[in-house]
């Protein structure tokens, strides 16, 4: 492996689970984030370099890439931070990597596609758990029935939430829910689909969720109809469909302070112990117009443990050179397998109909 790279966000929940992790496996990254307290002091206990600075002011981010080969982006919600990061990648020639699972940051970093390509630099969104798993479901499901049509993903998580995700979903509760059909990304109310979905222990209840596949899965493979699901509890699905009444409540100010300073009232993420002890189902379903279908079920570590296994696996990936230039989903760079290569990882598909 050769260059540098940056971990922007290093001392957040995820950011700090993936700079450990590097650490561990003899990688030197520097170390980067706003906090003037905790970036060096996470710096100083991994011995690392690194560098503070905030993400409003374009030279001083120029700067900090100076040198730097490509940054993971780990500082959310992206749909607020991923901009000055990404433009600075553009200006800079510095490959671009995070680890959100927003469809807008997506659609709007493949639209940047013509200035990745013309800077020879990759942007590549979703690393982590959103949306490698599902993204590479997805191609491999389209590999199985090149003819699919339609497609359907199913997320069962067994585990708990960090905060910056509990942040990220509240910010989006009044934009409701998100499908692609005949190709184009549409909204559609909060929970708007229920269906039953065997991730291999029997039929679970998932309603549909405005999951980043919408986007990706689209870049991937071309199934111009895609939906996703999660598997939820009855509670929490009821409370999915109550909030379609108080949309334009959710969207206000104090009521999203509120919301988000509940969440930081909590733990920052699943303990060690709980990261060993869950784990993550997850299933998908294509159909061509002649109604034959393909299903195929993946089973890997826990989302937050899967997040930095896939994101410095891709890291590895870039720094030995192997940087598909232009936007890219992490199937579309480095094929339906890449999954694979992860440790607890196990596919099974299921005959075609």
């Amino acid at each position: 492996m050769e260059g540098q790279y940056m971990i922007y966000g290093a001392y957040g929940y995820t950011g700090e689970l993936i700079a450990r992790e590097a650490v561990a496996r003899g990688h030197r990254p520097i170390l980067a984030g706003r906090d003037p307290v905790k970036v060096p002091a996470l710096a100083q206990e991994l011995g690392c370099e690194y560098n503070v600075f905030k993400l409003e002011d374009a030279r001083i981010i120029d700067e900090a890439l100076d040198g730097v080969n490509a940054v993971l982006h780990c500082a959310g919600p992206f749909l607020h931070t991923y901009r000055p990061m990404v433009k600075a990648c553009l200006r800079t020639g510095t490959h671009y990597l995070d680890i959100t699972g927003e469809a807008g940051v997506f659609e709007a970093a493949a639209a940047l596609d013509p200035d990745a390509r013309e800077a020879e630099v990759m942007l590549l969104p979703g690393a982590g758990f959103d949306v490698v798993p599902t993204d590479c479901l997805a191609l491999h499901l389209k590999q199985r029935l090149p003819s699919a049509k339609r497609l359907a993903l199913g997320v069962r998580a067994l585990g708990r939430l960090s905060r910056g995700t509990a942040t990220t979903m509240i910010e989006n509760l009044h934009r409701g829910g998100l499908v692609r059909s005949d190709g184009h990304l549409t909204a559609v109310p909060t929970a708007w689909k229920t269906r039953e979905i065997d991730f291999g222990d029997g039929p679970r209840t998932s309603v549909s969720m405005p999951w980043g596949d919408v986007a990706t899965a689209y870049h991937s493979t071309g199934i111009p109809n895609i939906e996703v699901y999660f598997a939820l509890p009855a509670k929490q699905r009821r409370m999915l469909r109550w909030s379609r009444a108080f949309k334009p409540i959710l969207a206000l100010g104090p009521i999203q302070g509120w919301l988000k300073g509940r969440v930081r009232k909590g733990p920052a993420g699943p303990s060690e112990e709980e990261r060993q002890r869950g784990k993550s189902l997850l299933w998908g379903q294509v159909e061509d117009a002649e109604g034959q279908t393909a299903t195929t079920r993946l089973e890997t570590p826990e989302g937050y443990t899967v997040t930095y296994l896939a994101a410095l696996a891709i890291v590895q990936r870039v720094l030995s050179g192997d940087a598909p230039v232009g936007f890219q989903t992490p199937a579309k760079a480095y094929g339906a397998d890449l999954i694979l290569e992860l440790d607890g990882v196990r596919r099974t598909d299921v005959d075609v109909h």
